[in-house]
């Protein structure tokens, strides 16, 4: 694929690293070592406070803590991208986490649309979208909303797509589209070909959505498949057939999906499978029972 939107590529939509010892708090002393095992396994770059991320349970100072501890370890690999997950229901902590983002140098924003008032028209969506841009979103930077109707209730309609695209062209970037709607990803692709950048959120059809202009993903299993999804995104920009890693990778989500919410999973068997810390997750989230990480980690690891 050619004229690839600077945000292309596959990231992981990263765990949070979080600790228990006695309370609450960041594994600061992980994150470098949390981003060189992404990237050496073909991650482009992550996204911060996801719902992987587990974003919503986190407050605005929480998430600025976080955001700043990433931003001082990230020139240790380079060319990694950064995106943050900057959307709450309020308009104003939602300026200010988006503004911050930016002022520290994150490359994107992901922002959900305000998830309270789920009977919102798009007229109301786009003034919230469009005071969000114009206050938080400097030019040359780029925003992508966050399209998940099955957890927050309120989507994204094409019709809205293209009114924050026709007035923010550089600054509304496009969409991370986790609908888990393959045909919205062709609908998608008809409408906007690729003048909308579209990083798809289901791991299982990616070659479906790379063949319908979509330019990479935001998925969950990333933060352990991302070495598959690279090489089915590096056989797809080569213009070579990637549907036999397709196969594969349909088939570790759908293990996965066994085991949602996948935070308690994924914390679960990034430490029983490469060793990396068991990081807690935050209530309503409970931590994986052991011996279920023990079996699923055998299973899986069939499936690697």
């Amino acid at each position: 694929m050619t004229n690839l939107h600077p945000l292309a590529g596959i990231y992981a939509a990263a765990v949070t690293p979080q600790l228990t010892v006695p309370k609450t708090t960041f594994d600061f002393e992980s994150l470098a070592g949390f981003q060189h095992f992404l990237a050496s396994r073909g991650c482009h770059g992550l996204l911060l406070f996801g719902t992987t991320g587990e974003g919503p349970s986190y407050s605005p100072r929480e998430r600025e803590d976080l955001l700043r501890s990433f931003r001082a370890i990230r020139h240790q690999v380079r060319d990694f991208k950064l995106l943050a997950g900057t959307g709450t229901p309020s308009l104003s902590e939602t300026i200010d986490l988006t503004r911050l983002a930016y002022e520290l140098g994150y490359d994107g924003t992901v922002v959900l649309p305000p998830y309270y008032f789920r009977k919102a028209t798009d007229d109301g969506l786009f003034q919230w979208f469009s005071q969000l841009i114009e206050k938080a979103v400097p030019e040359g930077k780029h925003l992508l909303g966050y399209h998940i109707p099955s957890m927050t209730g309120v989507g994204f309609s094409l019709d809205l797509l293209e009114r924050l695209k026709e007035k923010f062209p550089g600054r509304f970037a496009g969409i991370k589209d986790s609908s888990h709607d393959e045909s919205f990803v062709a609908a998608l692709g008809q409408r906007f070909g690729d003048e909308l950048l579209v990083l798809n959120g289901t791991d299982s059809y990616l070659h479906h959505a790379l063949k319908n202009h979509a330019q990479g993903a935001i998925t969950a299993p990333a933060n352990l498949i991302s070495d598959n999804l690279r090489e089915i995104w590096d056989l797809f920009q080569e213009g070579k057939d990637p549907s036999e890693v397709q196969a594969k990778v349909a088939e570790q989500r759908h293990f996965l999906e066994g085991y949602s919410p996948f935070p308690p999973i994924l914390k679960g068997l990034l430490h029983k499978m490469y060793g990396l810390p068991h990081w807690a997750v935050r209530p309503p989230l409970e931590s994986a029972d052991e011996k279920i990480i023990e079996k699923a980690a055998e299973e899986f690891s069939k499936l690697v």
